[in-house]
């Protein structure tokens, strides 16, 4: 059995994996549930929310355990998952992107968004006067992000979105190399009404790198909420 890492994405935290982390278990794994910094689990002023403060966080998970992860990142941390991998390799097993950047080397997620001219979320994002910050409001999460969402896992979730997101970890751009990164197996798990990272940047970014598994998920951007056990059946 193995252990999975799970790491949200922007604006999300640890709750956003609560209908995945206890499938997993029934099927005999660990799992570790990440709370980024600048999360509701791990809150941090804007300045200290950076790419770098990602990595170190879930490298100082992984790095707590005996044996080999599947790193598993939703969103945003595919950016980060990518930029752990390169930092320690052999402690990864697998890579799993769900609906997620797989950015080749000097790319970004910013860059990635911008060229994802479909794409319906970073249009409607409202940025801090110093750039340093966006939100997003509740218009824009059920209409782009929960559109095939259930009613009560919207409402659940809508609490818990309300702070900024530095912009930081979205302008880094990504340090990976064939050597350490592109020596780990990868799975991505594709999603196919996707209105945030559309199916056609999904399917850009698969390209950038030998991706042994792809799984296709009749989703928008949040699988975890609307298809849970269909994401767990691809996560396996």
């Amino acid at each position: 059995m193995s252990h999975y890492i799970l790491v949200h994405g922007a604006f999300e935290g640890s709750w956003s994996w609560e209908n995945i982390t206890p499938e997993l278990e029934k099927n005999g794994h660990e799992v570790t549930v990440v709370d980024l910094p600048g999360s509701l689990g791990n809150e941090r002023a804007i300045a200290g929310v950076t790419m770098e403060s990602y990595v170190d966080t879930v490298v100082g998970a992984i790095s707590k355990l005996e044996g080999q992860v599947i790193l598993v990142g939703h969103s945003m941390a595919g950016a980060v998952i990518s930029q752990v991998t390169e930092a320690i390799p052999k402690k990864i097993e697998r890579l799993v992107y769900v609906t997620a950047f797989l950015l080749k080397n000097g790319d970004s997620v910013f860059e990635a968004m911008q060229r994802d001219t479909a794409g319906q979320f970073l249009p409607r994002l409202a940025f801090s006067e110093d750039q340093s910050s966006a939100t997003s409001d509740e218009a824009t999460w059920r209409e782009v992000a929960f559109h095939d969402v259930d009613e009560t896992s919207i409402l659940e979730a809508l609490p818990l979105l309300t702070g900024p997101q530095a912009t930081e970890p979205f302008m880094a751009k990504a340090n990976i190399s064939d050597e350490r990164f592109g020596s780990v197996p990868k799975t991505y798990i594709r999603t196919d009404i996707d209105k945030m990272l559309t199916p056609t940047l999904q399917d850009e970014m698969v390209k950038n790198w030998k991706v042994d598994q792809i799984h296709i998920l009749n989703s928008g951007h949040f699988p975890a909420l609307s298809v849970p056990q269909q994401l767990v059946g691809a996560m396996l």
